[in-house]
């Protein structure tokens, strides 16, 4: 028996057949001429917080379905078989089952539930669920398959664009010390960190004033500012620059009540572009409602909106928000089922209004003569038509008083935020950001430095995959998502 049957035999699972196999194994195998090895585990490693260890994020995601598609076109291994294996650590072995089944459902457009269903084929067992960047006990599993159906749903709403994707910008402003920003809804909602007073570097931590962020958010159409947490600098920085600031405090590690979640939806609704939202660390409370704003408006479910949420922004939702959204996800749906029947009745009522409003005017038209009759029943058309015109007020902003609540000294947000500082770079350019804040003010976020770019287009229309596999068909593009894109996601 080969080596290749005998890990066939031992429950390694096929994804394309006689080509794409992923597999658990104790040691490390040798290549032979018809089979090729190759394990992640050790060249994408999450970041953890606390006991947290996955999903891995955007970036790793991009990078491996690169590393997997040049070793599906490689002419050198066009007639080996490729097995992606992991080891016995269940941590590790999670991540990568969440890797090659997003593979399989961005590129080999599988239902989460085929990939899944590959995954645990053979004599392969469950996958560790994930859990949330806290101390202390789990109140709430994620799995893989949560996470793939999270993929499918981002991808089926347009948030994942396969042009225009930028992992160095991703990687760049998910630091601390380049903004530590990621967009959630392309070009609709961003997370980040709450801003300071000024800009400075503290026991290795980097803080940025507001006016460190103005000419990002200029460029990437932000228009309208959430905070959450108490007040760490004066939010009319932001209005004098002609951003709308709003104030929806709640204590950190706590659930938003249904005002704010009201207050919220109602920003992110009446605000024609971006909206940037932030707590203290932009994790915990700034994921809570932005997963409420996914499920009114894209019908994620809790579950899918926490894992999209983490794959973009890891760390996020925590605690017992993880079950508040689960408890809300019923009532947001029917909320954005009755959203959309109105936006759809209000179009419909808004063009009969116009087409009668045609009408008569060219029934006024027609029954007068003159010039200056003409010119009157018009300014009495265009002055009727400004009735048209819809009321988006916005209500004043309402929260708790922070002055009221009481809260440690030390708080969640805290202690997220300085694990983040610690990180070390991953480039030179990080590097060189952190230095340079320490010499400022408030100055801007400087964009990344950018490196030469290989092209990895795969449009040279040629399949990866062979004729048999009734399920895979053509590999067409490269991974890319618009995470930095100022084209608006759709409401529905």
């Amino acid at each position: 028996m080969s080596q290749m049957e005998e890990y066939e035999q031992c429950g390694a699972s096929e994804f394309i057949k006689d080509r794409l196999y992923f597999a658990t194994l104790r040691v490390k195998p040798k290549n032979t001429a018809n089979a090729y090895y190759f394990s992640t585990d050790d060249e994408f490693i999450y970041e953890s917080f606390y006991a947290d260890f996955g999903p891995l994020n955007l970036a790793m995601l991009y990078r491996y379905c690169c590393k997997l598609n040049k070793k599906l076109k490689s002419l050198t291994m066009s007639k080996k078989k490729l097995v992606h294996y992991t080891s016995y650590d269940q941590k590790k072995r999670a991540n990568a089952a969440v890797l090659i089944g997003a593979y399989a459902v961005i590129y080999l457009k599988r239902s989460p539930e085929e990939a899944y269903r590959v995954l645990i084929s053979g004599n392969n067992t469950g996958y560790l669920p994930f859990r949330d960047a806290a101390v202390g006990e789990c109140s709430f599993n994620l799995t893989v398959l949560d996470c793939l159906h999270g993929l499918r749903k981002a991808s089926q709403h347009g948030f994942l664009d396969y042009d225009k994707f930028d992992v160095e910008d991703y990687e760049h402003y998910e630091r601390v010390e380049n903004g530590d920003m990621n967009w959630i809804v392309p070009g609709k909602v961003l997370a980040f960190s709450s801003p300071h007073t000024r800009s400075k570097v503290e026991n290795g931590y980097p803080f940025h004033a507001p006016e460190a962020y103005f000419a990002y958010f200029h460029q990437n159409n932000v228009v309208a500012v959430v905070r959450l947490n108490r007040k760490l600098y004066d939010g009319r920085r932001f209005e004098d620059a002609g951003f709308e600031h709003h104030d929806l405090f709640f204590l950190d590690g706590t659930t938003p009540s249904d005002l704010i979640v009201r207050r919220f939806l109602h920003v992110c609704e009446s605000t024609e572009g971006a909206v940037a939202v932030h707590c203290k660390a932009g994790l915990g409370r700034t994921g809570t409602l932005i997963g409420c704003y996914l499920m009114k408006h894209y019908r994620f479910t809790a579950a899918e909106a926490i894992a999209w949420i983490r794959i973009c922004r890891p760390g996020s939702i925590i605690g017992p928000q993880q079950n508040f959204l689960e408890e809300k996800q019923h009532s947001m749906w029917v909320q954005g089922d009755v959203h959309r029947s109105k936006q759809k009745m209000l179009q419909q009522r808004l063009s009969r209004r116009q087409h009668l409003h045609q009408q008569r005017q060219q029934q006024q038209l027609h029954s007068l003569d003159s010039d200056g009759g003409r010119q009157e029943a018009m300014s009495r058309l265009l002055s009727s038509m400004d009735d048209l015109s819809i009321n988006t007020t916005l209500p004043t902003s309402h929260s708790l008083d922070e002055n009221t609540c009481r809260d440690s000294s030390v708080t969640q947000g805290d202690q997220l935020r300085a694990l983040k500082g610690k990180r070390p770079p991953r480039s030179l350019s990080s590097s060189s950001s952190r230095l340079n804040l320490s010499k400022t003010s408030h100055f801007s976020i400087l964009p990344p430095a950018k490196s030469p770019k290989i092209p990895l287009s795969l449009s040279s229309s040629r399949k990866l995959v062979g004729s048999t596999s009734s399920t895979t068909g053509q590999i067409k593009s490269p991974f890319s998502l618009s995470l930095f894109s100022t084209r608006h996601a759709v409401i529905h």
